[in-house]
């Protein structure tokens, strides 16, 4: 399936990627199924990682309890791992991408590190410190683990205990544990995750490519790249094993990839997307769903990607949320004029991420 395709209309690639990260017509039934197959979903925001999940799930399945009791189970984790960010990762997954993606992370980091004075020795001792009092099975909280490390005379003020922790979860030691009421808590890797063979590096490589370009397709090797954080040359390597599997269309002078020869019409629909969301973090180039025009407004800097309004594929605003009791307010605002149908999608796209949370939705 190796052939160039020119693509009738640049809309059919937003289309495809909605289809095929499951925002549209999904058919996975579990939070761990849309894991799985999204091969890592960025989870900076918790509660935004939780309604990515939910969108990318039939509408009768998708509850913020389903999710997060996913998560307590460990079916599905929590996790440092692509670009080094929090990651939500599927157990079968972690060994093998943290193999494949976490030496670059750790190496980038190395001068962070030096200006933290967190030199390799006392990397090691925060590591066993942490899989020892982890042992007995017991899920702790940050807090609790920074107790852990200063009585084993490891500093944690400032950055430190971050970087302690996240540094755990690069090598494999701890990850997500079960949520103690609002608080977080870490696991030892181990008793949340089977041993499993080392995966070689040129699979794993081919593994991740084959992911992406399944879920996130039609997309470049530069998307993989950033999505990834490996350098252009593995991802090209990734690329040219899965290549033949593969089909090859061009796009306004670009060459872009996908796994499916299945035909995605543009769509009118209206989608509540989180911060962070795969549908735009997961492309170095933007271009194709939001206009550079409103770049600013949905990135103002400083990393953040505020939640977004999809209409037809397009980021046509941004949203937030005031939630209570019994209900979430939902404001809205719009880069422009809307038709009146385009506006009563966005309010059914409202209403869905109420029932997902259990509540009223109201529009502000």
């Amino acid at each position: 399936m190796d052939g160039s395709i020119q693509a009738e209309r640049p809309l059919e690639l937003a289309a495809r990627r909605l289809l095929a990260q499951q925002i549209a017509h999904p058919v996975l039934a579990t939070p761990a199924e849309v894991v799985a197959h999204l091969g890592a979903l960025q989870a900076q925001d918790y509660a935004g990682a939780k309604w990515a999940v939910g969108l990318r799930l039939g509408a009768d399945e998708a509850t913020d309890a389903l999710v997060e009791r996913a998560l307590d189970e460990g079916s599905v984790l929590r996790t440092h791992a692509l670009r080094g960010t929090w990651q939500l990762i599927a157990p079968a997954d972690v060994r093998w991408t943290l193999s494949l993606v976490a030496p670059r992370v750790i190496a980038r980091a190395a001068n962070r590190y030096r200006q933290l004075e967190l030199e390799p020795a006392t990397v090691r001792r925060s590591n066993a410190a942490l899989a020892k009092v982890l042992a007995d099975g017991a899920h702790r909280t940050r807090g609790e683990l920074a107790a852990v490390l200063e009585r084993a005379g490891i500093a944690t003020d400032g950055q430190r205990l971050a970087h302690l922790l996240a540094r755990a979860e690069l090598d494999a030691v701890i990850c997500s544990g079960a949520r103690r009421g609002k608080h977080a808590t870490y696991a030892l890797l181990d008793d949340r995750v089977a041993a499993t063979p080392t995966v070689p590096r040129e699979e794993a490589l081919a593994r991740l490519a084959a992911r992406y370009f399944r879920s996130r397709g039609p997309a470049t090797v530069q998307d993989l790249a950033w999505w990834s954080g490996l350098p252009q040359s593995d991802a090209r390597h990734g690329l040219e094993s899965i290549r033949s599997s593969l089909v090859r269309e061009s796009i306004d002078g670009r060459t872009y990839f996908r796994a499916s020869d299945t035909r995605a019409a543009p769509s009118s629909d209206a989608y509540l997307l989180p911060a962070f969301d795969e549908y735009l973090v997961a492309y170095r180039d933007r271009s194709a769903v939001l206009d550079p025009a409103h770049v600013a407004r949905v990135n103002a800097g400083g990393g953040m990607l505020d939640p977004c309004v999809v209409v037809g594929g397009r980021v046509v605003g941004t949203w937030r949320r005031t939630l209570g009791n019994r209900a979430v307010a939902i404001e809205v605002t719009l880069f422009g004029p809307r038709k009146r149908a385009d506006r009563a999608s966005i309010a059914a796209a409202a209403n869905r991420y109420g029932r997902f949370l259990g509540v009223d939705a109201v529009m502000t």
